[in-house]
C-alpha cells in the first residue's frame, strides 16, 4: 500500500475515509526537523550551509513512516499546499533518504489539496508532482534569515539591555508598529471643538436631528466653533430665526458585499465579531480544514473556483430567493503577491450546510465557520440598495443652515445575511432613518444644544487592526501573524488589555535601541521589500543564495559595530531618544530631569532584567524609581509626611504604588514597604492611611489556645494568620474584605480560623476534581481537564499545566484553546513530553476638561523567566 503522509492525525483520520484501506495515511506532526538552537546552524561563509536535526518527538514519527516504507516503495507527500507544507515534505523526503527509507526504487510523489473533500483528494492523487524546489529555496531563505537575525542580534540585547529577551526579522518590526502608535497617543494634543445640534419637528409632530452646517452666511469648518462663547452665540443665532425646510434631496445608492475571506481578513472579522486572538482564530480554522468543512485557512487569495460560486449562487436562490441572485457571478480579483500563496478564498467545502446542521461541538469552530458561510454566501449575493436623503433647513435670510441626514434601505440584498464589522464603534450620520419631510415647511425648533468635543490620538491596536496594518505595509505573511503577534506577547514585550495592546517598557526599550543601532532592519519599507524577494526566490526568479549574501554582509557588519560600546553608551543614546517621553515638562517649569523625590539628583534611564525604568543619579543615597511610561506627576510619586523622623513616601514600582518608610541606606538596604491594597488609589492616599499600611501585621490579639493572632496582607489579598503550639506551620485564612485586615475582632476572628482549620480544603497529593474535563488530546491522546489552582485556573493534560488566560473563565475553555494553551506551553518549557498512547478521537452642554494625555496603563508584575538560548525564528 502507498504510504501518504501529512501533518496532523485529524487530518489523516479525515483522508483515510476519502482513500480508503488501499493507503497507509500517517501523521508526520508538523515539521520533523529544525535547526539546531546554537552557533553554526547556518554558516555564512561555507555558502549558507544549513545544519538540520530531527526533533527529539520527530524520531517517533519519522520511525513510523519508515518502518510503513518497508512493506511498500511508493510515498505520496500530502502536506499542506504552502510554503510551509512544501517544506516539511522536503524535510520528510531528506530524513527519510538519509536512514535510507527512500531508496532509489521509492517513487516519491507530491501532491495537493486545496480542500480535504473527495472530489479534492480524489483529484490530487491523480495529478502528482515533485516537490517544488522555488517554493523550499523561499523556506530556506526565510528559515535562515530569521536565524541570522534572531542568533546573532538577541546576544546583542541581551549584553547591552539586560531583561530583554529577543528580536527577529519580522517580530521587531511588528513591535515597532504598537511602540510607534503608543508614542503618537503620548505626544497627541488634545484640540478642543465645539458643534451645534437641534431637534427639529415636521408639521405632523415627528422630530429628527440636524446639525449646524452654515452660520453668518459662511459654511462650518470642524474647528470654526472654537469655544463656548463661540458655540453659545452659535445657539442664539439659530434661535433667534424661523427655520423652513429648503431642499430635501433624495438619491439612490448602493452597497456591495465584502470579498470573500483571506487569511488576513477572516483574523480581522473574528477579532471584531467574537473577540478571537489571531492564533485562536487560526486554531478553530485548522481544526475546520482538517475535518474537511473548509477550503486551506492560509492564503492571499480571494478567488473561487467557478464550480464554488455556482454552488453558492444556488444555495442563495435555494434559502432567499432568486432576487437575492445578481444576473452574473461577482468576479474578486487574487490579491496574491506570488504563485505560492495564490490559493482559493476560504470558504466552506459543502455551501448547502450550514453551522447548525454540522452540530460542531466546540463554540470557537461553530463561530468561526458560521462567519466564513454567511460571507461566501453573502459575497455573491445582490447588493443592498438604499436611498440617502439630504434635507437643509435654513433661515430665510440665509445666514444659518442646518443639515440633517439619513438613509432608507429599499432592498437589503447582502444585508439580509451579513454585514462586515468595523474596528471603530462610530456611527455614520447616514445609518439614521427620516420621517417624511417636504420642501417648503416650518421645522419647529424642539431643542438646540452646544456640544464640545476634543479630538482624539490614534487608537491602539488590536490583534485586528494590527494584522490589517502589518498586511497594508506588505509585512509579514498570511501563515506568520498569528505566531508573530503571540511572540511578542510572550516576550513580555506587549500586553493585551481590552483587546488593545499595549508596549510594556521593555518592547519599547528594545524598540529604541534598534531604531538606534539597527534602523534599517526595522524600518517598514526595507522589510517589506524583502518579503517582495522572496517571493520572487519561491517564484523562482531570483537565487536564495545571493539574497542572503547581499543581507549578511550589511546585517553582520552592524552586528560588529555594536558589539563593541559599552552598555552605558547604548543607554546615553537612549536616554536622549527616549527624552521627550521620559522627561515631558512639568506645569510648574521645573527641571523634568530632576528627582522628585530628593530634589538633588538628576534622573537617568536604567536597564534592569524586568525592562527599563527611570532612576535617579544619587543611587544609592537617593533610590528613587518610576516605570518609564509616565513622569511623577502622573506615577503620583511624592513625600506624605514624616513620622519618627523618617520621611513616609508613595512611590510607584513594578507591581504598583507603594508607601515607603525613610531611605534606604547602607545599614538599612531594605527600608519597610507596604503595597497599596485593591481598592486604595494612590492619589487618595494621606500619611495617616500610609501610617496604618506600614504598621502591618497587626496583631489582633492572643488566641484562646495560645499564639498570636495576626492580619495582613499578601500576594493573594487580605488574610489572618495563627499557629497553634503543636503545629508545624501558621494556618492562613483568607478573608473577602480588605478592611478586616484592620477592623476584624477577636471573636471573628477565632471563628474564621476555626473554620479554616475544619475545611482545610486538598492537602498535597490529594486528587484535585476538575472544573470541566474537555476529552481525550486530539493529537497524542490522553484526557484534557480544566482544574483549578492556588494561582488560579489551569488547564491540565499529563504532566503540563497551562494557566488560563486572564479573565478567561473555565466555562468558556474549549478544545482548541486548550489544546493551544497546552502547546505553548510545553513550547516554553522545552522539556520532553511522555508520549501518550494513542486513543480513538473523541443635552445641556457642559464644559468638559481636555482629556489628559495618554499613557501606557500601569504595569502588570512582571514574571520572572528563565535565561533562554537565543531565539532564531520570528515564531
Amino acid at each position: 500500500m502507498p504510504v501518504v503522509v501529512v501533518e496532523s492525525p485529524a487530518k489523516a483520520k479525515t483522508i483515510n475515509k476519502y482513500l480508503g484501506s488501499d493507503y497507509t495515511v500517517l501523521a508526520s506532526y508538523g515539521h520533523v526537523r529544525d535547526l539546531p538552537a546554537k552557533n553554526g546552524s547556518v554558516d555564512p561563509d561555507n555558502a549558507f550551509e544549513m545544519t538540520w536535526e530531527v526533533g527529539a518527538d520527530s524520531r517517533k514519527h519519522v520511525a513510523a513512516i519508515a518502518e510503513a516504507l518497508k512493506t511498500d516503495d511508493a510515498l505520496i507527500l500530502a502536506t499542506d499546499p504552502d510554503r510551509e507544507g512544501e517544506a516539511i515534505s522536503w524535510h520528510l523526503k531528506e530524513a527519510l533518504t538519509k536512514r535510507r527509507s527512500i531508496k532509489k526504487s521509492t517513487d516519491v510523489k507530491r501532491v495537493t489539496f486545496n480542500a480535504i473533500t473527495k472530489a479534492a483528494v480524489t483529484e490530487a492523487m491523480a495529478n502528482p508532482r515533485d516537490i517544488d524546489v522555488p517554493l523550499v529555496d523561499a523556506y530556506l531563505a526565510r528559515r535562515a534569515l530569521d536565524y541570522l537575525v534572531g542568533f546573532n542580534l538577541s546576544p546583542v540585547l541581551w549584553r547591552k539591555l539586560p531583561g530583554a529577551r529577543s528580536a527577529g526579522r519580522v517580530q521587531s518590526v511588528c513591535l515597532r508598529l504598537i511602540v510607534d502608535r503608543e508614542m503618537e497617543i503620548e505626544a497627541f494634543k488634545a484640540r478642543e471643538y465645539w458643534s451645534v445640534k437641534a431637534v427639529l419637528a415636521t408639521p405632523r409632530g415627528q422630530e429628527y436631528e440636524a446639525r449646524l452646517t452654515v452660520l453668518a452666511g459662511k459654511k462650518l469648518d470642524r474647528y470654526d466653533l472654537e469655544n463656548e462663547t463661540q458655540a453659545e452665540l452659535a445657539v442664539q443665532a439659530v434661535t433667534s430665526r424661523d427655520l423652513t425646510v429648503k431642499s430635501v434631496e433624495a438619491k439612490p445608492a448602493a452597497r456591495n458585499p465584502s470579498a470573500p475571506f483571506m487569511t488576513s481578513t477572516l483574523q480581522q472579522e473574528a477579532s471584531r465579531k467574537f473577540g478571537m486572538g489571531a492564533r485562536q482564530a487560526m486554531n478553530a480554522a485548522q481544526r475546520l480544514y482538517e475535518a474537511g468543512h473548509i477550503t486551506y485557512m492560509r492564503t492571499d487569495g480571494i478567488d473561487m473556483a467557478p464550480e464554488a460560486v455556482s454552488e453558492v449562487r444556488d444555495a442563495i436562490k435555494d434559502r432567499y430567493g432568486a432576487d437575492y441572485v445578481p444576473s452574473n457571478p461577482r468576479i474578486y480579483k487574487n490579491k496574491a503577491k506570488n504563485a505560492q500563496e495564490a490559493h482559493e478564498c476560504i470558504r466552506p467545502t459543502d455551501m448547502s450546510k450550514d453551522a447548525a446542521s454540522l452540530k460542531l461541538s466546540e463554540p470557537d469552530q461553530r463561530k468561526l465557520y458560521d462567519l466564513i458561510w454567511k460571507r461566501t454566501l453573502a459575497c455573491q449575493m445582490e447588493s443592498a440598495r438604499m436611498e440617502r436623503t439630504t434635507v437643509d433647513v435654513g433661515s430665510d435670510d440665509g445666514q444659518v443652515v442646518m443639515r440633517a441626514t439619513g438613509q432608507v434601505v429599499l432592498f437589503d440584498g447582502f444585508l439580509r445575511v451579513y454585514e462586515e464589522g468595523r474596528d471603530d464603534t462610530v456611527v455614520d450620520d447616514d445609518d439614521k432613518r427620516l420621517p417624511q419631510i417636504s420642501e417648503g415647511e416650518k421645522a419647529d425648533k424642539r431643542s438646540i444644544t452646544p456640544d464640545q468635543h476634543f479630538t482624539q490620538p490614534p487608537p491602539r491596536y488590536t490583534e485586528a487592526t494590527l494584522v490589517k496594518r502589518m498586511e497594508e505595509l506588505g509585512i509579514g505573511r498570511p501563515s506568520t501573524y498569528a505566531s508573530i503577534i503571540t511572540t511578542i506577547q510572550d516576550r513580555e514585550y506587549v500586553r493585551k488589555e481590552q483587546n488593545r495592546l499595549i508596549p510594556e517598557d521593555k518592547g519599547r526599550i528594545v524598540t529604541i535601541f534598534l531604531l538606534n543601532f539597527f534602523k534599517r532592519y526595522v524600518e517598514y519599507d526595507f522589510t517589506a521589500a524583502l518579503e517582495a524577494e522572496l517571493d520572487d526566490v519561491s517564484a523562482g526568479e531570483k537565487d536564495y543564495k545571493e539574497l542572503l549574501a547581499r543581507f549578511w554582509r550589511d546585517f553582520s557588519a552592524a552586528i560588529s559595530e555594536t558589539s563593541e560600546l559599552r552598555i552605558a553608551e547604548v543607554l546615553d543614546v537612549l536616554d536622549d531618544a527616549l527624552a521627550p517621553q521620559l522627561y515631558p515638562p512639568r506645569e510648574d517649569g521645573s527641571d523634568p530631569r530632576t528627582c522628585p523625590l530628593c530634589g538633588e539628583g538628576q534622573l537617568h534611564l536604567k536597564t534592569s532584567r524586568t525592562g527599563g525604568f527611570v532612576g535617579c543619579g544619587r543611587y544609592p543615597e537617593c533610590r528613587y524609581t518610576r516605570p518609564i511610561g509616565g513622569d511623577a506627576a502622573e506615577t503620583g510619586d511624592r513625600i506624605l509626611g514624616e513620622d519618627d523622623g523618617d520621611e513616609i513616601s508613595l512611590r510607584s514600582g513594578r507591581f504598583g504604588p507603594y508607601v515607603q518608610r525613610g531611605e534606604a541606606t547602607e545599614e538599612n538596604k531594605k527600608p519597610k514597604r507596604a503595597s497599596l491594597p485593591k481598592g486604595w488609589q494612590a492619589d487618595e492616599m494621606t500619611l495617616e492611611k500610609a501610617l496604618t499600611l506600614l504598621s502591618l501585621p497587626r496583631i489582633i490579639g492572643t488566641h484562646p489556645e495560645g499564639g498570636e493572632i495576626k492580619s495582613n496582607f499578601g500576594r493573594f489579598g487580605p488574610y489572618i494568620m495563627h499557629q497553634l503550639p503543636d503545629e508545624a506551620k501558621p494556618v492562613y485564612a483568607n478573608v473577602k474584605d480588605p478592611a478586616d485586615v484592620f477592623e476584624v475582632g477577636m471573636n471573628r476572628a477565632v471563628e474564621i480560623l476555626a473554620e479554616k482549620r475544619a475545611n482545610p480544603g486538598r492537602g498535597r497529593g490529594a486528587a484535585a476534581k476538575p472544573l470541566k474535563e474537555l476529552g481525550e488530546h486530539p493529537e497524542s491522546g490522553g484526557m484534557i481537564a480544566v482544574m483549578e489552582g492556588r494561582y488560579g485556573p489551569y488547564v491540565k493534560w499529563e504532566k503540563v499545566n497551562a494557566t488560563l488566560p486572564k479573565d478567561t473563565e473555565p466555562d468558556a475553555v474549549t478544545m482548541d484553546m486548550a489544546v493551544a494553551l497546552i502547546a505553548e506551553k510545553a513550547a516554553k518549557s522545552g522539556g520532553k513530553k511522555k508520549a501518550a498512547a494513542k486513543k480513538p478521537a473523541a443635552k445641556k452642554a457642559t464644559t468638559k476638561k481636555a482629556p489628559a494625555k495618554k499613557t501606557s496603563a500601569k504595569k502588570a508584575p512582571a514574571k520572572k523567566a528563565p535565561a533562554k538560548k537565543a531565539a532564531t525564528k520570528d515564531a
